[in-house]
């Protein structure tokens, strides 16, 4: 069964969903500017929108995702600063 909630880091609130699949599970943290994103998603598509995502990998709880190394951003995503190598926190940090 899936999981929306909320995370809060710094004092900001951000929503999430946990969502199982059959075989593994596709996770989402939004912020206000952009998303923190299982590897369940396809950068080609953010890329084509538009859209600041930013990914992590191997993750099985929001506080994996938190906790992860981002491992690929789009361009609108790195133009707001958000690189890969940094946490998946920092990367919400700034997309909040």
């Amino acid at each position: 069964m899936e999981e929306c909630g909320q995370v809060t880091i710094d004092g900001k609130t951000f929503r999430y969903v946990d969502f199982p699949t059959p075989k593994t599970r596709l996770l989402v943290i939004r912020g206000g500017k952009g998303i923190l994103g299982c590897g369940y998603f396809n950068m080609n598509v953010a890329e084509k929108l538009d859209e600041a995502l930013a990914m992590v990998r191997g993750v099985q709880s929001v506080e994996d995702m938190l906790e992860a190394e981002v491992s690929k951003v789009s361009p609108a995503a790195q133009a707001m600063g958000v690189n890969p190598g940094m946490a998946g926190r920092r990367a919400m940090q700034i997309m909040a």
